[in-house]
Parts: C-alpha cells; sequence; structure tokens
C-alpha cells in the first residue's frame, strides 16, 4: 500500500533541499573553488551535519536522508527564529567574497547541501 503522508514529506523536503542548494549550495561550492578558506569550512559543516545525522538520531536509516536534512534545517531556522524563511535568501552571500565572511548558520546551510550531494542514492 501507498502511503501519501511520507511521500508528500519527502517531496517537501527535496523542494526545500533544491531551493536551499540554489541559494546556498551553488553559491558556497563556486566560492569554494575560488577561497581555501571557505572549501576548509564547508567541508567541516558538511561533516557535522554527517555526524549529528549518524549519531544524535535514533534510526536516521530507517528515514530518508532528505527528510532528515530538511528536519535539521527547519530545526536550525526555527532556532535563530526564522522558520518560515526556508531558506534565509536574504542572509545569503551574493558573491564568492562574501562567503569569506559568511556566518556559521550560512556556512551550517551551505554545509547541509555538500553533505546532501555527497549522499547515495538511496
Amino acid at each position: 500500500m501507498f502511503l501519501l503522508g511520507p511521500a508528500l514529506l519527502e517531496v517537501s523536503a527535496r523542494r526545500m533541499l533544491n531551493r536551499l542548494h540554489t541559494t546556498h549550495g551553488v553559491p558556497a561550492r563556486t566560492a569554494a573553488a575560488e577561497f581555501p578558506a571557505v572549501s576548509a569550512a564547508l567541508d567541516q559543516h558538511a561533516a557535522a551535519v554527517r555526524d549529528i545525522l549518524d549519531f544524535g538520531v535514533d534510526d536516521a536509516s530507517s528515514v530518508p536522508a532528505e527528510v532528515l536534512l530538511a528536519g535539521y534545517v527547519r530545526g536550525l531556522l526555527d532556532h535563530v527564529g526564522e522558520p518560515d524563511a526556508v531558506p534565509m535568501t536574504s542572509d545569503a552571500p551574493v558573491d564568492a567574497p562574501g562567503w569569506v565572511q559568511a556566518d556559521w548558520l550560512q556556512m551550517r546551510l551551505a554545509g547541509v547541501c555538500q553533505f546532501a550531494g555527497n549522499q547515495p542514492p538511496r
């Protein structure tokens, strides 16, 4: 039997991650190619996201990675008081040099994209 709820949750999660990839993932990866410091920070944030999902979420292997990542992003945005700002495009750096000065949240959102891009298909 096909359950509509989980399927809609996955579609919504993918949609959010696609927007985040556009606003944070691609620009951060472009900046990382130009600035080694951005590359290092991006790798560290992606590794932290991996560790949080691997060690901080019970039964993480039973939930699609996209749903876990989207939930993590929502949690981050809720924590900073911006639950409806998905993703926070107004705060994302607009050019490669801007990513050198990006704050923790913007780098973590880009790290989510980096981690998501390294996930094998399920």
